[in-house]
């Protein structure tokens, strides 16, 4: 599998509500940052479903290149 595109040079944040389902998206091509909206199909790439344990604010990667799916680790620091 090759490398995923870049999706975005900065964390996405946003609320999240206890029991919400999350489809962050693997590939970095989807229009709907940071979530899946198909575009990975023939590439290789599946969306990583996540779950929120309690309401809080997160931050999602969209750079692609996070050692934690789905957050930001500031791995967008080094592109």
């Amino acid at each position: 599998m090759s490398e995923p595109e870049i999706g975005g040079r900065a964390p996405i944040e946003m609320e999240v509500k206890e029991g919400e389902s999350h489809w962050w998206c693997r590939c970095g091509r989807s229009k709907a940052q940071p979530f899946c909206d198909g575009s990975h199909k023939g590439h290789g790439f599946e969306p990583l479903e996540w779950k929120a344990a309690r309401n809080r604010k997160v931050r999602f990667c969209a750079c692609k290149r996070t050692k934690t799916p789905p957050f930001c680790d500031g791995s967008h620091e080094a592109l």
